[in-house]
């Protein structure tokens, strides 16, 4: 990684010098099939960049990080690439008013999800081929300005193995053995692409008549590895898509500007999707081997209106910097949701939302390392770290927010306004405010600092007064804010007021009030005379961003009725505050698996019970005293079994508790169990053991020493594809056995040999709850790698090695001091590398709060 960062100083000194007029980008690909794999497997790129400088004479540098360059032209005059070139930037002086450069280069093929990543399909041999650049990895490719602020129409032509398809942003056609692509209208280098290979494709078409009776007609496309091409649900694919189409043409009143729209499921990919225009790309993890939930449709489904919601929101216009990352993620993250529930099938997609979306913003909230909506991006390692639970979740909580605040017309009369003044083109904070103002009549100024200009979240408690009679005398909010983070914010709440009214003692909301919270102490005089409430729920509905906090007689109705909550979204985000409440030190984690075993199997949400899941596994494994461990285990696994024989054959709750049993099975009887369904020896009515669930089982198998090397050979053979490879490699990593540890060890940190996908197959494979005596003596040898790795490695490795072999299965006072002790030492490693450990030490103190907790309970 050292000097291929860039900072926001260097890109704004050059995007006031420069302005481009085009690129023509030209690739050969024919050498990815074929040829010996020793040393770094390249290709042919070709690029010319007509620009103009706003001071001839001038000097600036144009990016590139490649193997070699063959050759470099700048306005007809040739230069030295040993004399211009230096691995990352070309040196471009005594510039033109008016420039032509051209640079011939050997571009690297990827194995890390990063530039142009090359895959070879175990399955038949078949390589694939898709590029993916945010936000700074165009550079690998092609020679280019890498920042968002220097848009440009690209060209791009591409020469493939025969019998190839080739796509890019814009159509293609294959003449003479080149594929040509028409040119794009102005987007930035993070956003074009290149997909290619033996895929399989299917199209369809989106057709629209306007009021004017323009009519739009948007070709569709969808492609995967012809491995997977049996599994892949393209229709349900389309039809999502033309609801969000249909959506976004409603309310945005700005026609899909970018011709085609292709949607392309690609291996081995780092993030859940890219919005290039045009060629959208997706892990294809979002095409479903086996059976799974309605959440898995619901999860591809929202992605899929996040991406498209894109379109407008970060392609169309632009942030001028990575600081302003939230004009696109937030707005993609609330607008995916918006127009899911509104326009498809998952109308509870704001159950969701409060209960999986917000988890993250409010973990990555109370990081130390935490940051304004708004952030502070010094350069491209903090942008990479700023795609983060902040700019996605918070950002869009804030918006959801925004919406009661403003209003559902003028917000989006705003986002019209908006399109239509910064199209092409890209903007700050100010020039979205500015529109939001003029349509709502609010103070947006006062909004911003509150919201999106301070970091942190706030705690809202409800304090109840009642009258001898048993009603309501006062019902006031207490808002309060973390010592760090002392801002406290205007919110607009629903308070609602739950009580037992039906005779199958079924808790139920018979008084709701919305009211504008600012400052510590509010009063909701709506709510003045109501009979007494059994549970005050402040922020019901969801409206606002905050931590939910709860008065005692509140507690004490979830300990015991919980399952009684009628209303799904407010038993989501009862949930959500009680896992808060964990996570705070406030509740042990011991009562909060308790609550989950008593009330999970009543969850008719199967996305919240899949959540409910994870955080009992997670109270389980960093939040419980070690000495209950153990037997809380015990419990997880007996009531997972119980639900799993007690739900309804062949439904998603069924397959939600199969699988729940498998991660937390650690007893002979269990894992005898696991064995027998796997061999068929074993039912449970309803239940289809399918590939995908094979594996699941075989992970505990394999962790727990029942389950060896030539069992997961076998397996292999008959799932010999690229998942079953990751699964293998997974289960293989989770032996419980010294050699195998140390294996996976050298096999990620001492070896580059891996694609990104096995790279964090390993890991998650080394890490295992149940093995906390062999993974211990690695808590030193981290540390002292660390650093190494951040250097040699690829910055999403480097990611990768960092967050995921981090000892937190360590927890002690001894890993927190060697954490401490490690950031001290090393004050000036690279900013971002510090804010990971940080993290890290800060989420193991909190375990050791928490496990505090859950002594002193016991």
């Amino acid at each position: 990684m050292p000097g291929e960062n860039l900072s926001r100083d260097e890109a704004r000194e050059r995007a006031a010098l420069l302005s481009v007029e085009g690129y023509e980008v030209s690739l050969d690909l024919r050498s990815a099939i074929g040829g010996p794999d020793t040393g770094p497997r390249t290709f042919r790129s070709v690029t010319t960049i007509r620009f103009r400088s706003a001071e001839p004479g001038a000097t600036s540098f144009a990016d590139l990080i490649a193997p070699s360059v063959t050759a470099v032209s700048l306005n007809g005059r040739d230069l030295d690439p040993g004399a211009v070139f230096d691995g990352t930037r070309i040196l471009l002086e005594d510039l033109a008013e008016d420039n032509e450069l051209v640079v011939d280069a050997q571009c690297a093929y990827s194995r890390t999800g990063e530039g142009m990543h090359r895959f070879v399909d175990p399955e038949d041999g078949e390589v694939y081929l898709y590029t993916q650049y945010e936000p700074a990895d165009s550079r690998r490719v092609f020679a280019n300005f890498e920042q968002p602020d220097l848009k440009a129409p690209y060209r791009f032509d591409v020469r493939a193995p025969e019998g190839w398809v080739v796509w890019s942003n814009g159509v293609g056609e294959l003449t003479d053995g080149v594929w040509e692509f028409a040119e794009t209208k102005p987007i930035s280098t993070y956003i074009t692409a290149v997909v290619a290979g033996p895929y399989h494709y299917v199209t369809d078409t989106y057709e629209r008549v306007f009021e004017d009776g323009t009519r739009l007609e948007i070709p569709l496309g969808a492609l995967c590895r012809k491995g997977l091409a049996r599994h892949f649900d393209s229709d349900d694919v389309f039809r999502v898509t033309k609801q969000g189409l249909d959506f976004f043409h409603d309310h945005f009143d700005f026609p899909y500007p970018f011709g085609k729209y292709d949607q392309a499921f690609v291996p081995e990919y780092n993030l859940g999707a890219m919005e290039n225009p045009g060629c959208v790309t997706f892990r294809e993890e979002f095409i479903f081997r086996g059976k799974v939930t309605q959440a898995a449709y619901e999860r591809r489904a929202n992605v899929i209106l996040h991406e498209m919601a894109h379109m407008w929101f970060g392609d169309l216009v632009t942030m001028v910097w990575w600081d302003d990352l939230w004009l696109k993620e937030s707005f993609a993250d609330f607008m995916g949701t918006f127009s899911m529930v509104e326009a498809t099938r998952f109308t509870d997609g704001w159950i969701t939302f409060a209960n999986n979306r917000k988890a993250w913003a409010y973990r990555a909230d109370q990081l130390p390392s935490t940051h304004p909506v708004t952030a502070d991006i010094r350069d491209l390692e903090d942008a990479k770290l700023n795609f983060d639970g902040i700019t996605y979740a918070k950002g869009a909580s804030v918006l959801k927010q925004l919406v009661a605040y403003v209003g559902r017309d003028a917000f989006l009369e705003g986002a019209r306004r908006y399109f239509k003044r910064n199209a092409y083109g890209n903007t700050r904070l100010g020039d979205l405010l500015s529109v939001l103002e003029e349509t709502s009549g609010r103070d947006m100024a006062a909004w911003s600092r509150s919201w999106l200009q301070t970091a942190g979240v706030n705690s809202l408690t409800p304090q109840v007064i009642l009258s001898a009679e048993g009603r309501v005398t006062e019902l006031a909010i207490l808002q309060e804010a973390a010592e760090s983070h002392p801002e406290l914010r205007p919110h607009r709440v629903a308070v609602g007021l739950y009580r037992r009214q039906d005779a199958d003692g079924s808790l139920v909301r018979y008084a709701r009030a919305e009211v504008d919270v600012d400052g510590p102490r509010t009063v909701v005089g709506e709510l003045v005379g109501a009979d007494a409430p059994e549970l005050v729920l402040v922020n019901d509905d969801d409206l606002t961003y905050c931590k939910i906090r709860f008065d005692e007689g509140s507690l004490d109705t979830l300990r015991a009725r919980l399952g009684d909550l009628t209303d799904p979204l407010a038993r989501a985000l009862c949930w959500s505050a009680l896992w808060s409440l964990t996570r705070d030190a406030l509740m042990p984690a011991r009562d909060f698996v308790d609550l989950v075993l008593r009330f999970a199997g009543r969850e008719s949400d199967i996305g919240v019970l899949q959540m409910l899941h994870a955080w009992a596994e997670s109270a389980l494994t960093h939040y419980a005293a070690p000495a209950w461990r153990a037997e809380g285990a015990r419990l997880l696994a007996e009531g997972a079994l119980r639900e799993l024989r007690l739900a309804e054959p062949g439904s998603q709750h069924q397959l939600t508790w199969a699988r729940f049993f498998a991660s937390v099975a650690s007893d002979a009887a269990d894992l005898q169990l696991l064995e027998g369904l796997l061999e068929g020896t074993a039912k449970i009515d309803g239940l289809d053991v399918d590939q995908e669930l094979r594996w699941a089982f075989l992970e505990p198998l394999a962790a727990h020493g029942a389950a060896d090397e030539a069992v997961l050979t076998a397996e292999l053979a008959r799932d010999d594809t690229a998942s079953g490879k990751r699964h293998q490699v997974r289960c293989l990593a989770a032996r419980p056995s010294a050699a195998v540890k140390a294996q996976a060890w050298a096999a990620v940190v001492e070896s580059d040999a891996l694609s990104n996908a096995l790279v964090e197959a390993t890991i998650a494979g080394f890490a295992q709850p149940s093995q906390r005596e062999l993974t211990a003596p690695y808590t030193s040898k981290y540390f002292e790698a660390i650093g190494r790795v951040w250097a040699e490695r690829s910055i999403q490795i480097g990611m990768d090695v960092v967050r995921g072999l981090f000892p937190s299965l360590q927890a002690s006072q001894e890993t927190l001091d060697a954490t401490d002790a490690w950031l001290r030492s090393h004050e000036d490693a690279p900013p971002a590398l510090r804010r990971l450990v940080l993290e890290a030490g800060d989420d193991l103190a909190r375990a050791l709060r928490g496990q505090a907790c859950d002594v002193a309970a016991g």
